[in-house]
Parts: C-alpha cells; structure tokens; sequence
C-alpha cells in the first residue's frame, strides 16, 4: 500500500457529484444540493433547507486504480432536544456497484433542534476523514456514497492513483420525490434508503428529492423536476400535506394538478408514477397537525387533529389517497404514460405488524427493505410502469 504522504489530492470538484441538482462553494470546500440554486431561494422554512442540503442519494464518483482512498469533509448533523443523540452518519464505497466498506466522520457541526419550535442551535466543530483501504486492484468505478442524513461539505479527495470522471453507464435515470420516508427517515445507511435499494434493483441511476418534511407540493421542486433529465419519474404524495394540516380537500386536487402540469412541461412522456402514502395508522382517518410526544421516555409522533372535521375538508391519509386516485384516473384519458400506486401495497397492515413504525410514521431499515422490495417487484417488474 503507498505511505498516506505520496497520496494524491483532488480538490472537491462539481464533476465528481451524481445525484446533485446544484452545488454552492463554502468556505470550506463544495456544498452538494439536492434543489437547483433557483429553487433555493424560494424555500420557506429551515426544514426544508435543511433537508434538501442532506445529500440523500448524492455520490462522489470517479474511476481509478486507486486501492486507498481519502474523503476530507465538514459533517453538519443533526439531533433534537431532549431526544437521545442519534448515531453517526455513514460513507459507503461501492466498487463497480458493489459495497466494499463503510465509514463515520467523527465531529463536525452539530445542528441542535427545539422539537417544539423548530429553532435551531449550530454548535461548530471539526472537519474529518472517510478512510478506505484495501480496494481491489485495477481500474474500477468507485462511488462513495454520503450520509443521506448529515449535510456534507466536500473538502478533497485523496487517493493512492490517479482520478479519472466517471464514465456514463448507459442506465436510465429514475427521478424521485417524496418525504421523509423517500429521503431516507430510520434507514441505516445511504444505500439502503428505500429508493436507493429500489434503484439497484431496478438497474437505474437514483436521483432523489425525498425531503423530510418538505413533500408539500412547492411549485420550486416541480419546476427542478420539470429541468432535470430523466427516463423515469414519479413523486410520493400524502404524508406531509396531512401532517402539516397544510391545506384542505378544495386546494389539494388543483394542486396536485399543478403539480403534474410543471413536470409534463419537461417530460411530456416520460412514464410518471404517483404514489400515495404507505400504511400510517395514526393518520389514516386522523388529522394532523402531527404532534411530539414524549410521555413514554422515547419519542413517538401523535395525530392532533379532530377526525369529525374531515367532513368539512380535513385531510386524512384515506382523503389523499382517494382525490389521488380520481386526479390519476382523470388525467390518465389524456396521459398514458401516467400511472397510480396505492402506497399501501408497499407497506400496508400485514408489514405494519411485522415491522411497525418506531415513532408511528417513519419504517426502520427493515421496513425501507420491505418497501424497497415491493417497490421493485410491481412498478420495475416485467408488468410495471418503470419494467
């Protein structure tokens, strides 16, 4: 193995990113995002900011001999007041797609939440090291992929042979939006996120705009869908705009539409999926707005609002999931290309009772598995939109 002093450098470059819609230069190295500098500007809340720069599904990608390898980088994580610390985000390098070791960056930024107000504390710290070795000899492609949890400024890489850009594997692009679940919630590294093990099932090049939180709708991630090329498209719709109470039944079926009409702008034909909400049973038939609660010493997430005011147009993950049905079945006259996926058929009640929601809404890696397989099996199976 060469001494770490005879490594070669290679600054954080845009070039080495798969995965990103945008990048923006820091004071420290490259910044990977995963909305366009368009859409950036337009969001409204910290949420949303926060977890569009967590680069779930992002890689740094290359080709190269290189048997050891070096990823510098400043980690901002995350964690809430009063809850326990959460565990340290995790590297992976995949060689030739295949996973051939695994890391944690010690330090960095820590960006402390008050559950309740949603104020945000930033304690500074120290940038550190991805260390890998012991990859085997000869050109491969080598792709690391970054904490789909922890926003990641890239400092360099380092390696022991040279770097070359990754070449275009000729896979199609699948595009994907949808909330915490999609962006990864409880997974237990960034390439078992539920998309992302849906994607190496399927063959395809993930990109993915699942934004804890943020699955609301905006018309700025429409519009960074409608400019981004892909083969394949489709958005999970439901949780948030029920967990939020972010509107009623007379604005959610205008906006969905809207919604669809930025994307088909860019992608007049591209196979595009809609998918409603997997099994949540607090908020099944159940308002939000959704509530922290603590009573049992660990956290679980609660529906507050009143299920005798669906009536008068709460949404409840049941309304969505009907109004999505009918918009799909409506447009779908005109767009064959247009399909519908009841998200309970990803994970309904038989997988609820074998793998429930730790904190009532988000699936632990053993539920992103579960979706992920079922995921794969009916939309990139031979009778699937995406087959």
């Amino acid at each position: 193995m060469t001494a770490d002093s005879a490594l070669i450098t290679t600054p954080a470059a845009p070039g080495l990113l798969r995965g990103a819609l945008g990048f923006e230069y820091t004071a420290h190295g490259l910044l990977p995002h995963r909305l366009p500098e368009a859409a950036r500007w337009q969001i409204p809340d910290e949420q949303l900011a926060m977890a569009e720069s967590q680069p779930s599904g992002v890689r740094v990608a290359f080709r190269s001999r290189a048997t050891v390898v070096e990823l510098d980088t400043l980690p901002t994580k995350r964690a809430y007041r009063g809850a326990p610390a959460p565990a340290e985000g995790v590297y992976e390098l995949l060689v030739d797609g295949r996973l051939a070791g695994r890391a944690t960056v010690p330090g960095g930024r820590l960006r402390l939440i008050d559950m309740a107000t949603q104020e945000a504390e930033i304690q500074e710290g120290p940038p550190g090291t991805a260390r890998f070795e012991g990859l085997p000899p000869g050109d491969k492609n080598i792709e690391i992929w970054l904490p789909h949890n922890e926003t990641t400024e890239l400092i360099a890489l380092r390696t022991d042979a040279p770097v070359e850009q990754a070449l275009p594997d000729g896979r199609r692009v699948w595009l994907h939006h949808g909330s915490s679940i999609s962006h990864g919630s409880n997974a237990a590294t960034p390439s078992t996120t539920w998309p992302a093990l849906a994607a190496a099932r399927g063959g395809v090049d993930l990109i993915n705009l699942g934004f804890g939180g943020g699955a609301l709708l905006d018309p700025f991630t429409a519009r960074a869908m409608r400019d981004t090329r892909a083969d394949l498209i489709s958005v999970k719709i439901g949780i948030n705009i029920v967990n939020t109470d972010l509107m009623r039944l007379r604005a959610l079926g205008p906006a969905v539409h809207g919604f669809l009409d930025t994307i088909r702008e860019g992608h007049p034909d591209t196979p595009l999926l809609v998918v409603s909400a997997v099994l949540c049973p607090v908020h099944e038939d159940t308002p939000g707005p959704l509530a922290p609660d603590f009573s049992d010493g660990t956290l679980r997430l609660r529906a507050t609002g009143d299920p005798a005011e669906v009536a008068s147009g709460r949404l409840t993950l049941n309304v969505v999931r009907e109004e999505l049905a009918r918009i799909v079945a409506l447009r779908a006259g005109r767009d064959p290309n247009l399909h519908y996926l009841d998200g309970r058929s990803l994970y309904g009640e038989a997988d609820y009772a074998e793998f429930p929601l730790p904190d009532e809404i988000h699936p632990d890696a053993a539920g992103h598995r579960r979706i992920a397989e079922n995921f794969a099996a009916s939309v990139f199976g031979p009778r699937g939109p995406f087959a």
